[in-house]
């Protein structure tokens, strides 16, 4: 497993892209869109509250990750690592599965403020999912 300071870094790096991407997808209006479940750019902010946006995870995925920062920033703390464990891991299949961030990591779907966000985003989740395995 990481140092806990590798932990604290890359978990308040996804979690700066994470309300970067928030702020992007609530001006650019990009609801979230799933397989068999797509939100609606009338209600993002509705939807947000259960299912996040195209780059942005809900704030009930979201406030457990502030919280686990926020207790490895104090010591070192088992319970925070099997929260990010497991958050890293669920975004990682969360940005798999949402159209727009798969979009955006293409060539042809290349945007200057978007991909460097989802890039952030999903690298970062990747890496909390890996450095915090035993």
């Amino acid at each position: 497993m990481a140092s806990r300071s590798t932990l604290v870094a890359v978990a308040s790096t996804q979690l700066a892209a994470q309300v970067a991407g928030h702020l992007v997808a609530l001006r650019r209006r990009r609801h979230f869109d799933v397989p068999f479940l797509t939100g609606s750019p009338d209600h993002l902010v509705r939807d947000w509250l259960w299912f996040g946006t195209a780059y942005s995870a809900p704030p009930y995925l979201v406030g457990p990750q502030a919280w686990a920062v926020a207790r490895l920033l104090r010591g070192p703390d088992e319970r925070a690592t099997w929260v990010l464990r497991w958050l890293g891991t669920g975004l990682t299949v969360g940005y798999l599965s949402e159209r727009l961030a798969r979009e955006r990591v293409r060539p042809s779907g290349f945007d200057p403020l978007e991909t460097p966000i989802v890039a952030a985003g999903w690298g970062g989740a990747i890496a909390l999912a890996v450095l915090t395995r035993r």
